[in-house]
């Protein structure tokens, strides 16, 4: 099976930064595109920023200017530096991962870690 596991969260205050991490694990052939999700209360999940396997990015109006995805590929993570922060970005941030199992089946799925909860607050 797969695991993303995800670390990096917490309390903020406004304009401050954070890292967010996560690693992928287990079962994994190809890993195709990652990324990274928020949901605030109340409000559906939503994308923050999406990078491909050859490092192609793709932000979020919100995010952008602010927030930089990138990844290892070696190491199977990927990182969401997090700048300027604002109370509206206050969410749990999700880990998203599309992934290849199977050498033999071209199929691949989604995959989502478990969440870390962002605050940001004075």
């Amino acid at each position: 099976q797969v695991q993303l596991v995800e670390s990096g969260g917490g309390l903020v205050q406004p304009g401050g930064s954070l890292r967010l991490s996560c690693a992928a694990s287990g079962r994994i052939f190809r890993l195709n595109d990652m990324g990274w999700y928020r949901q605030a209360p109340g409000n559906q999940r939503e994308l923050v920023a999406r990078i491909t396997s050859g490092g192609s990015t793709n932000y979020a109006d919100f995010v952008k200017g602010r927030f930089t995805i990138s990844r290892d590929n070696t190491k199977n993570t990927v990182d969401l530096q997090m700048n300027s922060l604002k109370p509206e970005d206050t969410a749990v941030y999700y880990c998203y991962a599309d992934i290849r199992a199977s050498s033999v089946y071209r199929a691949s799925r989604g995959y989502w870690g478990q969440g870390t909860q962002v605050t940001v607050s004075s």
